[in-house]
């Protein structure tokens, strides 16, 4: 079942008086459950791409549609979360998932909120944080805030938009996991639909169902990719295998190929 329908979308900017076509005639589906990333260069438009999906952003031609419904703004049935953490600073861990959750569920009593809040951030390993305000945590802390915050909305969507991308490398590989684990073992056996945009092929592979390119002047999809491996994966395991080692360096000559071809492009106008 299609979950996420993006159909021939494009998105220009006006600069200066000069059109700025950032993505070009875009289509992608997204299947109810699938884990699916985008990966590109700077400039090929994930971002905007994700943020037209989300609804904070229109597009100027095209559609998107959220079972089967077309969709043109934000809404509470997609969890988001960014590369900056986007808490607010007065608040406390806690009430910051709290007010994702009081948001979500207007009608939910207080103290049921709080005990939701509670259980996520538990999950996420700050039980003993959540009276803490953002700048008494770390960046990696900050972000499993974040992460529990949109994953105690229970949508059935997320949206991610390179959300470990300036944590170190460490505390990156133990979110990772976390997200993982946590979309494997959602309640009833039923995985929230996950649309994860990164410039790391190493991350979109340990993640992903099926992984998606992108490349820039303008955006556009050029290759879809599924990935190979089975669930539940593990990074140890994984990661050294020949099978892994294969997949990742097909993947890398996909990408860099095409950029060696799109600057050979370039160089003979």
């Amino acid at each position: 079942m299609e979950k996420i329908v993006i159909k021939n979308l494009t998105k220009e900017y006006i600069d200066n008086g000069r059109v700025f076509r950032a993505l070009d005639n875009v289509s992608l589906a997204v299947q109810d459950g699938e884990f699916v990333s985008i990966i590109g260069s700077s400039g090929c438009g994930k971002s905007t791409l994700l943020s037209i999906v989300e609804g904070i952003n229109t597009a100027t031609e095209g559609a998107v549609y959220i079972d089967g419904k077309k969709t043109e703004e934000a809404g509470l049935d997609r969890g988001v979360v960014f590369q900056q953490y986007s808490l607010f600073p007065w608040m406390t861990a806690r009430k910051n998932v709290r007010l994702g959750i009081k948001q979500r569920f207007a009608d939910m009593d207080k103290k049921e909120q709080y005990r939701i809040a509670d259980e996520f951030l538990k999950k996420v390993g700050l039980a003993s944080a959540k009276d803490k305000y953002p700048m008494q945590m770390s960046g990696g802390q900050r972000q499993r805030v974040a992460i529990a915050r949109a994953l105690a909305m229970d949508t059935d969507i997320l949206l991610m938009d390179e959300p470990f991308g300036a944590i170190d490398t460490k505390n990156r590989a133990d979110l990772q996991q976390l997200l993982l684990d946590l979309w494997e073992g959602d309640k009833d056996g039923k995985r929230k639909t996950i649309l994860f945009v990164t410039h790391d092929i190493d991350e979109a592979i340990i993640l992903s169902d099926r992984i998606i390119m992108m490349q820039p002047d303008p955006g556009h999809i050029y290759r879809e990719v599924t990935v190979p491996f089975v669930r539940p994966r593990s990074r140890e395991k994984l990661v050294g295998s020949k099978e892994y080692n294969r997949f990742r360096n097909e993947l890398v000559s996909l990408f860099y190929a095409r950029i060696s071809e799109n600057l050979s492009d370039d160089s003979e106008l």
